[in-house]
């Protein structure tokens, strides 16, 4: 039982509603039990043709009053069971959310899109079948198995023993095999629908390249090789389901032929009135329905164990340093880095190497104190998105040390986005008004701070011109917009969010070179006195006094001022004309 889990925590927190739910499905079982008993009785006693109707009227009134009763009492099992679950599962989700929301760009490099939809689309629904179709309908059953011996054994504890053997066939050793027969079909299954997600998020997210490159009938196939394999497994299950579910049956006839037999010696040797043989034959149905499913939700938890693994896995609260030690630091120190006047950013001998053994960067080094600027240049693949994923803290140092104020990268978790902002090629804009979408910055921003923002990246005039200004929505991607009015919108969200640290990840590539060059001016002059890293791979808005890096296969080849380089470098001249 772990104290983080994701089961037993809210079964503590809820156990007095999951108690009261408990009560009404046993009540439920017991009302369907004695309205099954009153009515085989009644029919009994009518067929022996009583001088009045007197003598059948308690049996009337009890059925209606035990037909009532288990109607009302399943409602309210269903009310109260739904209620529990839904109060947990809102729980779960704002905790799945927390996890996963400061972790995101981290989780992107650990685990593939389809695994994080995965979570989000299975996972917390399998966890919400863990009470409603295991949890519940077993301490039912266990209770509905205790108090049926203890019954039989009023009348005899001969039939109670034997029954308490039989029936513990039917509730623990069948549910047992079900669960030891299916539990790796179960594990496949839930495997087989992981990687189908997979495929898919793949596909959609490179769907122009599959055309483009006229493979889609590849694509196809595979995922419908992927998905046969999966119905295959879910043939192989359903079959090994109807054949225990038939044998569970065949077993019921046993129990009824059990009790036939019993009730029928007991009333030749006068100990059982006749008119009670139907009742007690007719309560054997209510009772095994509730015994027979508990093979299916006990084949369910290995479902639940897949699903219980991967949020753990996601759950993990521990920050860990490249040699896997514990690198969670005090909230005080980062309070200090938040509040400090300069920050200096400090690439020491960094080193990144794939578990492939490829080397992304080696022995990169450079200082960045409060309000330098520095021109990272160098062809894709160079490493250039790998130090911003190391200043991000998104990736550990293989060898070396990224640090802000001596302080790691990664151990800031997801409140780096205090200390640096990021520009990249294509920020999102979301489906909801300018006004938001420049807000987003800065949650607490007042309308004066967003106009403020839109007035020093030069388009306050144009969404006012807008027919509902600030409140026009951008619809989809922002589609409206232009692409350089687009990284303005997200220009004016970092001047909101206000870090002392500004990343710009190649953010004018696409744009027409009159946009381009003005979109760099107006950038590099919102930002004066904040620490930029300007990472690019032309010389496009370079200034005479820039520092410049020049990063070719993960080193850094050349370093100076831009204009020390154009005079004394044959290479960087070429890259300039």
């Amino acid at each position: 039982m772990k104290k983080d889990g994701w089961i037993f925590p809210y079964i503590k927190q809820n156990k007095k509603l999951i108690i009261i739910t408990v009560c009404l499905g046993f009540l439920t079982v017991l009302a369907a039990t004695l309205l099954m008993f009153t009515s085989g009785y009644l029919i009994s006693k009518s067929a022996t043709r009583p001088e009045t109707i007197l003598m059948v009227y308690v049996p009337i009134v009890a059925v209606r009053a035990f037909s009532i009763l288990r109607a009302v009492s399943r409602y309210l099992e269903r009310l109260m069971g739904h209620n529990v679950i839904l109060k947990i599962l809102s729980k779960m989700r704002l905790r799945l959310y927390k996890t996963i929301e400061p972790k995101v760009l981290i989780m992107e490099k650990k685990f593939r899109t389809g695994d994080i939809l995965g979570v989000l689309a299975d996972d917390i629904e399998h966890i919400q079948d863990v009470y409603l179709k295991t949890i519940f309908p077993c301490i039912v059953g266990f209770l509905l198995y205790l108090f049926s011996i203890l019954v039989l054994g009023f009348f005899s504890w001969e039939i109670a023993a034997l029954v308490a053997v039989y029936l513990f066939i039917l509730v623990v050793l069948v549910p047992a095999i079900s669960f030891l027969m299916t539990r790796s079909n179960m594990r496949l299954i839930k495997k087989g629908r992981n990687n189908l997600y997979q495929l898919l998020t793949d596909a959609i997210l490179g769907i122009s390249d599959w055309v483009f490159s006229g493979r889609q009938n590849q694509f196809i196939d595979k995922y419908e090789e992927r998905e046969n394999e999966l119905y295959r497994l879910e043939r192989k299950r359903r079959r090994f389901t109807r054949i225990r579910n038939f044998c569970s049956q065949l077993m019921v006839a046993g129990l009824v032929l059990i009790v036939i037999f019993w009730t029928t010696e007991q009333s030749e040797n006068g100990l059982l009135a006749v008119t009670l043989i139907a009742g007690f034959v007719l309560v054997v149905f209510p009772i095994t329905e509730v015994f027979l499913p508990l093979s299916d939700a006990v084949s369910m938890v290995p479902r639940y164990q897949d699903s219980l693994e991967r949020l753990e896995q996601l759950d993990d609260k521990k920050g860990t340093d490249k040699n896997g030690m514990n690198a969670t630091i005090k909230h005080e120190e980062k309070e200090e880095v938040f509040t400090a006047e300069r920050l200096k950013l400090v690439f020491d001998q960094v080193q990144f190497t794939y578990k492939s053994g490829k080397k992304a960067i080696t022995d990169v080094s450079f200082t960045l104190d409060q309000g330098d600027k520095l021109v990272l240049l160098g062809p894709s693949g160079s490493g250039k998105s790998t130090i911003l994923k190391l200043i991000q803290g998104v990736i550990y140092p293989t060898n070396g040390k990224v640090t802000i104020n001596n302080l790691d990268t990664y151990s800031f978790d997801n409140e780096i986005s205090n200390v640096v902002s990021v520009l990249n090629q294509k920020p999102h804009l979301f489906d909801t008004t300018v006004m938001n979408n420049i807000r987003l910055g800065k949650r607490s921003a007042t309308d004066d701070e967003v106009y403020w923002a839109a007035k020093q990246v030069e388009l306050y005039d144009y969404i006012k011109s807008l027919p509902e200004g600030f409140q026009s929505p951008l619809h989809e991607s922002g589609v409206r917009f232009s692409g350089g009015e687009r990284q303005r919108i997200a220009l004016a969200r970092i001047l909101l969010q206000d870090t002392p640290i500004v990343i710009l990840d190649e953010p004018t590539i696409g744009l027409d070179p009159r946009t381009e060059r003005d979109l760099l001016e107006k950038m590099f002059q919102v930002l004066q006195g904040k620490t930029i890293l300007f990472i690019t791979h032309n010389l496009a808005g370079i200034k005479r006094d820039d520092q410049v890096a020049f990063l070719d296969d993960g080193q850094i080849v050349m370093r100076g001022q831009h204009k020390q380089l154009l005079a004394e470098n044959p290479r960087y001249q070429k890259l300039n004309q």
